[in-house]
């Protein structure tokens, strides 16, 4: 086998909160891939970091009454302890905030300023008189342009999905201060994306060598447009003091915008490790390097991965990654993680709450696969499925026929003629456990196919040892090799069945193998000549005691971790400005203010109407909007709803809901949207509730 040189790098964690179960989605999938190959004999690297920079560090920090280096570095002993505590093991976990990091931002920013890819030009922008600092987009409010919602954030409606610039908001205000932002100029600086260089780079590169996965491929290549044709933007890269983050070199007072440092962050966190570890880093990272990079990142920042990051490296020198890896995000019971259910875990509270990491890590991995489709944390699933293949199918096997072994042949399996009939076997019954196709799965991502799998060579095992039936063939009289070559058998499978699992759960292959008491598994290898018997721990191998390995999950467990991060959503206290806030950030309600008086007449201008969903489905290239088919009665219309974040559309088809039936036809670039859907909520985009109609109403009723 070929040695590979592999890095692999997770996209990095912002330091301005914590870390919860839908991001370990990417770390646990990613740990396991990264373990898979290190088990193989690859030379493999893991790096990540703490994204440090941007406008909600310094704001936080100021907050707190502590400087931003001392909020970053706090967060990072936090998110490392988490991502410990699911046995997620890096190579080097560093931070961008780092003289590693500075330096290549800087020598990638100084080499695109001299291939003519830097442009410099004034932009206006909405300016906090008090705070005495240009807001980014997500720190200005005000009402949307197009509908009118109040309380929307400076770059995005979530009522209609209009996208804007802040400038366009109606009645704007700073979400920092309060204040009324003003109007104010500054002069950016852009990386020219629009470039032919760029785009041309990109369209070759999106669409060859298999850097992306297809769905991947086929959204750049909506981005990019068709050859001759040019949609891409230029990026700005840059941000106006006050900032936390680096100077760009030779402009006082302009920064480099944390999209830019941040993935140059793999960068410096592998630089750190090369430094200590004597590893080279021109290898890895030269135009013609014959090492392979891979990135793990969400589906949510495909764009910048994709589009500016290879344009970036290629413009500047650097090797681009050899393949992007995106996924989809994690809902909780088919919902999107909400604080007010309780189903928005942090990682430490599922840790704190006693339950076993491995679990998550090996329920992950029996849904996770190569594509960017969502995945669900059921928790009743969770439970059954745990119970039922870990200490069920897998577990059982070793608790079953561990203490034959020790109790009444010293610790040792068998050996000579019964270690051969053993052999015969498995031979025999288990040819199939070659492990190919598992090998192949854990490769390409499939991990819900490797689980697969592996429980079915499970079932096959614990079949074969219910039929030998090692306990009753105990009760017999002289039937010692008998009863020493079932429970021999049970051993020899379990210990197989722990090298295919090793990657997943790292924690108790760690305790099988000091149970079997034999070296660090590696990933089976075997020739096509070779048997499934090759595999086999020697003849007269001795183990250790059994100790219990893992126990079942109870359904108190779950209740107790939903109580632990339920958020309470009860009234505040009169002059309780704590409370008030906690309100105000979790419902949203507070911050909304009663709209003016309106007459009758006003309001009998809107036409109301229940409306049943006949249809609902996502919209490709929006990242708020779900298409609505809707049936009003005497006819079908077409609405784009902002609710994508607290919807999934298969479980709105059928339902009732309230729609207004005479607002003017609106043309979007998705398609023409004709009415709107009515939802509650407040400033949280997974907190919108969409009106549904008593029973006994039906399709086209006014309301009145």
């Amino acid at each position: 086998m070929n040695k590979r040189k592999i890095l692999v790098t997770s996209a990095l964690p912002y330091a301005n909160g914590s870390i919860h179960l839908g991001h370990l989605v990417e770390y646990i999938q990613t740990d396991i891939w990264v373990r898979f190959q290190k088990m193989r004999g690859h030379a493999v690297y893991y790096v990540c970091a703490d994204d440090t920079h941007g406008t909600p560090i310094m704001l936080r920090a100021e907050k707190e009454g502590i400087t931003p280096e001392a909020l970053i570095t706090r967060v990072h002993a936090e998110h490392l302890r988490d991502f410990t505590g699911f046995y997620i093991q890096f190579d080097n976990y560093y931070s961008t905030h780092s003289p590693e990091t500075r330096h290549f931002s800087e020598d990638i920013y100084n080499k695109l300023k001299a291939a003519g890819l830097i442009a410099v030009r004034g932009i206006e922008q909405l300016y906090d008189p008090v705070k005495n600092m240009f807001l980014p987009d997500r720190f200005v409010k005000g009402e949307c342009p197009k509908c009118s919602a109040k309380d929307q954030y400076g770059d995005s409606c979530e009522v209609c999905g209009a996208a804007y610039a802040p400038t366009e908001l109606k009645n704007p205000y700073s979400a920092v201060s309060g204040a009324k932002p003003i109007n104010k100029s500054s002069e950016h600086y852009f990386f020219s994306l629009s470039d032919k260089r760029c785009a041309d780079f990109l369209r070759q590169w999106t669409c060859e060598g298999d850097h992306l996965q297809p769905e991947a491929a086929n959204k750049m290549r909506e981005w990019l447009g068709e050859a001759g044709e040019n949609k891409l933007s230029d990026w700005d890269i840059s941000r106006d003091a006050p900032y936390f983050g680096f100077e760009i070199p030779g402009a006082s007072g302009k920064y480099f915008y944390v999209w830019l440092d941040a993935p140059i962050g793999y960068m410096g966190s592998f630089k750190n490790l090369c430094e200590r570890e004597n590893i080279n880093f021109d290898e890895y990272w030269q135009l013609q390097s014959d090492a392979e990079l891979y990135h793990f990142i969400g589906k949510d920042i495909l764009y910048f991965h994709a589009l500016f990051w290879p344009a970036m490296l290629q413009n500047a020198g650097y090797r681009t990654p050899t393949k992007i890896f995106a996924h989809g995000f994690l809902t909780v019971n088919g919902e999107k993680m909400s604080k007010s259910r309780g189903t928005f875990i942090t990682a430490e509270s599922y840790l704190k709450q006693g339950l076993n990491p491995e679990w998550l890590r090996y329920y992950y991995a029996a849904k996770l696969n190569s594509t960017l489709e969502d995945i669900d944390l059921n928790l009743e699933d969770f439970v059954a499925r745990v119970n039922s293949d870990l200490i069920g199918k897998f577990i059982n096997i070793a608790s079953r026929c561990a203490g034959f072994i020790t109790k009444r042949f010293g610790g040792k399996l068998v050996a000579g003629e019964q270690y051969q009939a053993l052999q015969a076997m498995v031979d025999e019954h288990f040819s199939s456990w070659r492990p190919d196709a598992i090998e192949q799965a854990f490769e390409d991502r499939e991990f819900s196919a490797a689980i697969r799998q592996i429980m079915k060579f499970a079932d096959e095992a614990n079949e074969m040892i219910h039929t030998l039936a090692p306990w009753e063939i105990a009760k017999q009289p002289d039937c010692a090799d008998d009863l020493h070559r079932a429970s021999s058998l049970g051993i020899q499978l379990f210990y197989l069945l722990s090298c295919y699992l090793k990657p997943i759960l790292p924690g108790t292959v760690q305790q099988i193998e000091a149970f079997l008491y034999c070296e660090p598994l590696t990933w089976p290898q075997l020739g096509a000549d070779q048997s499934v018997s090759s595999l086999l721990l020697p003849a007269g191998h001795a183990i250790n005691a059994y100790q219990h390995l893992m126990t079942r999950i109870e359904a108190k467990q779950i209740d107790a971790l939903i109580a632990a991060n339920r958020q309470s959503l009860t009234a505040p206290e009169p002059g309780s400005p704590a409370r008030h806030a906690e309100k105000q950030q979790h419902t949203g309600v507070a911050a909304i203010p009663i709209a003016e008086t309106i007459s009758i007449d006003d309001f009998s201008k809107i036409d109301l109407r229940v409306a049943r969903i006949v249809n609902a489905e996502h919209v490709e290239g929006a990242e708020k909007l779900l298409k609505l088919t809707l049936d009003i009665g005497n006819e079908q219309r077409t609405v784009f709803a902002g609710i994508k974040s607290a919807y999934d559309p298969e479980k709105l088809i059928g339902r009732l809901t309230v729609m207004v039936a005479n607002l003017a036809p609106r043309k979007m670039k998705f398609g023409l949207s004709e009415g709107m859907v009515l939802a509650a909520g407040g400033g949280n985009p997974s907190e919108l509730f969409i009106l549904s109609p008593d029973s006994g109403a039906h399709p086209g009723m006014r309301i009145k």
